[in-house]
């Protein structure tokens, strides 16, 4: 009984306003999780009046199902939410536009993971981290009074067009099923040979320069373990042959690797009772009660908005800094550069920060990076909203959100496949009229990735 009320509710509800998918922008916050912000937009999209269409929709299918079904159904997942999804990751250090995918719009998002994108990004000079960025661990530090404006421009025009760039020490990629961080966690041998991706960048501007004692990007505190020194010393090493096309006979290669490997057995041991490390073996038993997001290379209506939602597992990941922090160097220090680049699919930019270090006979590490544009999504535009715009209020938030799927909406009906001679002719025959109209009413579901 309580079922079929609440099937009469949903579809009721419903019947009267349309229900809202679509594509639209944020600006993601620094220091918070892409996956994080997602949550925050369905904290304030449940019980909000735009997206209750689509809430009671999902109330009544779910209303249908059968008891086996519902049994299977995950545990944690009874809860009914907007279903979102993002076009493209941001790590938490970095800021700008996050595209989100609402309803069926997330069947459009896979198409904004392969398109352009621009960003702009600060690099510091002088120091270089296990994470290629600020918030890393740091493995080595360099020379730098020797960097000049003039200098790093030089070495930018070897970056611009197409490279083989090399992915960063920790990132995600993955090497014979394995991914490569977990090689460095491990302290496992990697295979000799590190995947690269061909990547392009068409524009590539020297925006600001920073001399030393003009900012207040500073290295961080932590140093790593001469254990984690020597991983990253070896894959870097791996880059540099593979970079300068160095190659070995068969013979060469396994005595080569035999040798590595015994070497490392070695130095792991010693490493081990230097530096006191901790395996996750032995955490084990602390991460019952405490569960942390390790950052890495994220219903009834009212008159008053929901109250902010409490700080997710994916919020405030990134340590602050302040104007009076002690600088971990001693004079003005190193410089630093505020670069803009446009780039394809699967560009790094903590890796292009890193290795414009390395061009310019030092180290580098990226302390600042900003997504301002991702396809035809850009950062301050009509179709990219600000993140603090959520907790001003449905009020607020709404016309903004409605608006932008509405124009995704209109943009994606205009790209429409044309139909063909064959096609026209037989939706104007009396007879084919009806199955006409239902195909283009199901047409215009979602967007084909190709099509967006």
């Amino acid at each position: 009984m309580k079922t079929a009320r609440l099937f009469r509710m949903a579809a009721s509800g419903s019947a009267s306003s349309p229900l809202l998918d679509g594509v639209f922008g944020i600006n993601k916050p620094v220091g918070m999780s892409s996956a994080q912000v997602i949550r925050d937009c369905q904290h304030h999209f449940n019980p909000s009046a735009l997206f209750k269409p689509m809430i009671d929709q999902e109330a009544a299918t779910r209303a249908r199902e059968s008891n086996n079904r519902r049994k299977r159904r995950r545990f944690g997942k009874d809860d009914i939410r907007v279903k979102m999804g993002h076009g493209g990751t941001l790590d938490p250090l970095a800021t700008g536009v996050l595209i989100l995918g609402v309803g069926k719009g997330t069947k459009s998002l896979q198409s904004f993971i392969d398109c352009t994108k621009t960003y702009e990004t600060v690099v510091l000079f002088g120091a270089s981290t296990d994470t290629y960025d600020r918030v890393g661990k740091i493995l080595k530090k360099t020379e730098y009074d020797h960097i000049t404006r003039t200098l790093v421009e030089e070495a930018l025009k070897s970056f611009r067009g197409k490279y083989q760039q090399m992915p960063p020490l920790y990132s995600a990629l993955k090497m014979e099923g394995k991914p490569l961080y977990e090689y460095a966690r491990e302290g496992k041998p990697i295979p000799r040979e590190i995947a690269t991706r061909e990547v392009e960048v068409s524009e590539l501007e020297l925006l600001e320069w920073y001399e030393p004692g003009t900012h207040s990007h500073y290295w961080p505190a932590e140093e790593a373990t001469n254990f984690e020194r020597s991983f990253a010393e070896k894959v870097w090493k791996v880059e540099k042959d593979q970079m300068s096309s160095k190659k070995l006979t068969p013979e060469e290669e396994e005595a080569d690797t035999k040798a590595r490997d015994e070497h490392e057995n070695f130095k792991r041991k010693a490493d081990e009772s230097v530096d006191a490390l901790v395996y996750d073996r032995l955490n084990k038993r602390k991460r019952t009660n405490q569960q942390k997001e390790v950052p890495l290379m994220s219903g009834a209506l009212g008159e008053m908005p929901p109250a902010a939602p409490k700080p997710g597992r994916g919020s405030n990941l990134i340590p602050t800094t302040s104007d009076t922090s002690t600088p971990p160097w001693e004079g003005k220090g190193p410089p630093a550069a505020r670069i803009r680049m446009t780039v394809t699919s699967g560009f790094y930019v903590r890796s292009f920060c890193h290795d414009l270090g390395a061009k310019v006979s030092s180290s580098a590490m990226m302390a600042e990076l900003c997504r301002s544009r991702q396809g035809d999504f850009v950062l301050g535009e009509s179709n990219c909203m600000e993140f603090s715009d959520l907790a001003k209020g449905e009020d607020v938030w709404a016309p903004q959100v409605k608006e932008m799927l509405d124009r995704w909406n209109q943009k994606r009906d205009s790209k429409a496949t044309p139909q063909s001679p064959l096609r026209a002719k037989q939706a104007k025959s009396p007879h084919a009229a009806q199955g006409s109209t239902s195909e283009q009413h199901g047409s215009a579901d979602g967007p084909s990735p190709e099509r967006s």
